[in-house]
């Protein structure tokens, strides 16, 4: 039996293996999706913009009964999304069990782009492996994303607050000025405050709605931030002056890494052509010396 066949032999009886599992498992009731809160609004969100992810939900939520069952780290994989913005409401059995729809799914493309396209039999695993691996590399850009488009967004933020506070209001009717003369409904840092403004509703002290929104976003400018505004409520120091200087300190961070970026690329792009050139001039002195030597071994 050669190599080959035996590779084949495999993806057909893992396949009927995934084909079984499936029917049998297929009488699990699924999970119920969530409906509440801001994990609801996200997964209602996401359903109503349609996509791949409107046809594949329902599976989803069946692989999500049968992660249940797997001892899995699931407060870990919680705060990941919490950090994600909740994306696309899911839950953590239902990111695992996404991962298990999408690896099935390369797999079969691996496999059949190896029967088809003479591809190694080895693609259907490089398929099935890329596949269960890609709803997590989802999760981590959209939390890449968010904490950028935040700290875009924080010091104009804060300095809107300021001066809403400045002019008589309290702390949450300036958030609440803040959402309502944002335009894009599906800005992060507005659903953050959004988050931070139920908490204060339900009775959650200042505190414990701010930890909450550093632990969400988990970057040095936040924690600093949630800091400085504790710190100014228990000490009763005046909080628009403490904003106002926030705000500024926001600024200037961002104006330095700006500075800093700028000055990397510079440097990358002189290293680049001197790199090229580097390698091209010891092409022209090493190389005929390579073939010279070759030449030699080649005629002895």
């Amino acid at each position: 039996m050669s190599l080959e066949t035996f590779w084949y032999g495999g993806i057909g009886a893992i396949s009927a293996a995934l084909a079984i599992a499936i029917l049998v498992l297929g009488s699990t009731p699924v999970a119920e999706a969530p409906r509440l809160g801001l994990r609801g609004l996200k997964r209602h969100r996401a359903l109503a913009r349609g996509g791949l992810f409107f046809l594949i939900e329902p599976l989803t939520r069946l692989a999500a009964a049968w992660m249940r069952i797997l001892p899995l780290d699931r407060r870990r994989t919680d705060h990941l999304l919490a950090r994600a913005g909740d994306y696309l409401g899911l839950t953590a059995d239902e990111l695992y069990g996404l991962s298990l729809v999408s690896g099935v799914a390369g797999f079969g493309a691996g496999a059949l782009a190896a029967w088809s396209g003479g591809l190694p039999p080895t693609t259907a695993a490089v398929g099935a492996a890329l596949g269960a691996f890609l709803p997590y590399f989802l999760v981590t850009d959209e939390v890449s994303r968010r904490r950028r488009e935040i700290h875009r967004g924080l010091p104009a933020t804060i300095e809107v607050v300021s001066l809403c506070m400045g002019a008589g209001l309290d702390f949450p009717g300036s958030l609440e000025r803040v959402i309502d003369g944002s335009e894009d409904r599906d800005d992060p840092l507005c659903d953050e405050i959004r988050l931070i403004l139920h908490g204060l509703k339900l009775g959650h002290t200042r505190r414990r709605a701010l930890k909450t929104f550093a632990e969400r976003v988990d970057s040095h400018e936040i924690r600093d931030f949630v800091g400085a505004v504790v710190q100014a409520e228990e000490r009763g120091t005046p909080l628009a002056e403490v904003l106002r200087i926030q705000a500024g300190m926001l600024r200037l961070r961002r104006t330095i890494r700006a500075d800093k970026l700028s000055s990397r690329a510079a440097v990358l792009m002189i290293l680049g052509p001197l790199l090229f050139l580097f390698l091209s001039i010891l092409l022209l002195v090493v190389g005929p010396l390579i073939l010279r030597t070759m030449t030699q071994f080649s005629l002895a």
